[in-house]
């Protein structure tokens, strides 16, 4: 229903806005002492806490990565709970071929964002130790460029012009 709807919207900026305040807060109130120049082509949590001076600084943040980390896991496992009704409510289609459409519509969809949260989860939750300016930076391309870059290719991909076009 439409108030189930407006509840989930209003959790998701809700999360959102709390997780983009509490990281914002953080960054600002942290000293650096390793210079100021991010080996990144944008500037990101990982790569600030790098600069950072103080141990607490770098623990609150971890701290701030973890609660972001399982805020991003309970939407991800939403996400999956609402695929495994909408694949239960398609395999009832009594035609073949609507099952197929519904099918190629939701499976690109959930394949871009299970990379992107997976790519995510990598990003801010990989030890140091195997961390590397050229890893951290693919990594980086892979969960900040090419889910947004994909996903009006894979739908503009249903239009039958652009096909043809193609």
């Amino acid at each position: 229903g439409s108030r189930a709807c407006v509840h989930m919207a209003a959790a998701a900026w809700g999360s959102g806005f709390l997780t983009a305040v509490l990281h914002t807060a953080n960054t600002f109130s942290t000293p650096l002492c390793h210079g100021n120049i991010v080996d990144q082509f944008f500037c990101e949590i990982p790569q600030i806490l790098k600069l950072s001076c103080l141990d607490a600084d770098y623990l609150r943040e971890v701290g701030l990565l973890v609660v972001s980390a399982c805020l991003l896991f309970g939407c991800f496992a939403f996400i999956i709970v609402s695929y495994m009704q909408i694949f239960r409510a398609v395999l009832r289609f009594p035609s073949e071929q609507g099952r197929h459409k519904a099918f190629s519509m939701c499976l690109p969809h959930l394949a871009v964002v299970s990379l992107f949260i997976s790519t995510s989860f990598f990003a801010y939750l990989k030890p140091s130790s195997i961390s590397s300016p050229s890893m951290d930076l693919l990594v980086a391309v892979l969960y900040s460029v090419v889910p947004p870059v994909v996903n009006p290719l894979i739908y503009s991909m249903r239009n039958k012009e652009i096909k043809e076009a193609l």
